[in-house]
């Protein structure tokens, strides 16, 4: 018989929300927001979305950054 191994729990995860341990992509955010990718993109053009950052050529955006955005939609939400 063999037993089922269980992956120890991050306490990182906890206290991020679950969100990953590194930078998230444009697709990561187009996942997370269930939108398309281009989608994405436009908001970054206009300034809207979540802020994000280049290394390099390729746009990152920080974990913390997007909970802070979210966090913010949602207090101006039950604010209006």
């Amino acid at each position: 018989m063999r037993l089922a191994k269980t992956a120890p729990t991050d306490p990182r995860a906890a206290l991020r929300g679950g969100l990953p341990d590194r930078y998230l992509t444009p697709d990561d955010i187009a996942g997370l927001f269930g939108v398309p990718k281009e989608t994405v993109y436009q908001w970054r053009r206009k300034r809207i979305g979540p802020p994000a950052f280049r290394i390099g050529k390729h746009l990152r955006y920080d974990p913390t950054e997007v909970e802070r955005y979210v966090a913010g939609l949602r207090a101006a939400d039950t604010a209006a």
